[in-house]
């Protein structure tokens, strides 16, 4: 699984290579211990918008979120149960006749 780190280090990451740019990318990423395209990416991305975006990872930091996120997973799984129901039930109804004949 890949690592994740926090937005802070990551802005640390990226000061620390606009601090020691004469080191390079690659011996920045090495002495931070991250890749070479990870820093390469969060610089990419800083100098781009001036920040760096930092992608859920189904941690949850407010406890109403990680609650909304739990019943929307319970709702989605009750609404497939009931469309399994439904077709099943549709599928009955259309061969009861053929399943009330003697053989």
């Amino acid at each position: 699984m890949a690592k994740q780190y926090g937005k802070q280090f990551k802005l640390d990451a990226v000061q620390y290579y606009f601090d020691h740019k004469e080191l390079g990318v690659r011996a920045c990423a090495q002495n931070i211990g991250v890749g070479y395209s990870t820093l390469t990416r969060w610089l990419k991305d800083f100098r781009e918008s001036g920040d760096i975006t930092v992608r859920g990872s189904g941690n949850y930091a407010l406890d109403e979120q990680k609650k909304i996120a739990h019943l929307k997973r319970e709702l989605r799984n009750a609404q497939d149960a009931l469309d399994v129901l439904k077709k099943l039930s549709a599928f009955w109804e259309n061969n009861r006749s053929y399943l009330s004949r003697d053989f």
